[in-house]
């Protein structure tokens, strides 16, 4: 490397250490095992993970636990993307570096994969009421968010704008999975 890129480099080493040791100081004062945020998160990560093992349809597991991984992956990238320029923050984690962690690994992909299965098992337009679901998370869950400082929106973001993102990783989602799917049966 060149002596200009090893010192940006480095420059950018030294403030990602800088603001790690600013967000372990933040979680420590204002959002650890003391406040009741930190046991709001904790129960945005357990009761979703409990509701999906009694709910789930055992035969269907897997291509369920693809769905709602896939969303995850979509879901988890966007929030860092957007963590990272300021569009929005989640202010309670239930460790520090993960600050949307309960919705990006519990809350969201396992509301859309049991929303996923129950579309299956019903026989009902999945896209359709998937513009609903993410409805129903732009419009209702994230305000409740807002209101309780468990989610802030900057710049151009807005609740249409997180309706589009729901429904987009809905999107994709579900487009790689019935890939998947289509490629086993080519087997």
């Amino acid at each position: 490397m060149q002596e200009e890129q090893i010192e940006k480099f480095g420059n950018i080493r030294l403030k990602n250490e800088q603001l790690a040791k600013l967000e372990i100081d933040y979680w420590q004062n204002f959002s650890s095992l003391g406040t009741w945020q930190f046991w709001v998160v904790v129960v945005m990560i357990i009761v979703p993970l409990v509701i999906l093992f009694f709910a789930i349809d055992r035969q269907r597991a897997l291509l369920l636990g693809f769905f709602g991984f896939n969303y995850h992956t979509w879901f988890s990238y966007t929030n860092t993307v957007g963590i990272k320029f300021g569009l929005w923050e989640y202010p309670y984690q239930i460790v520090p570096f993960l600050p949307s962690f309960a919705l990006d690994a519990a809350l969201v992909p396992i509301i859309f994969m049991l929303f996923y299965q129950w579309t299956i098992n019903h026989h009902k337009n999945v896209y359709l009421y998937a513009i609903l679901l993410s409805a129903i998370l732009a419009f209702i869950m994230k305000p409740i968010l807002v209101f309780f400082d468990f989610f802030h929106m900057f710049y151009w973001v807005n609740y249409f704008y997180l309706f589009l993102f729901y429904y987009l990783f809905f999107l994709v989602s579900i487009m790689i999975t019935n890939l998947f799917l289509w490629l086993q049966t080519k087997a």
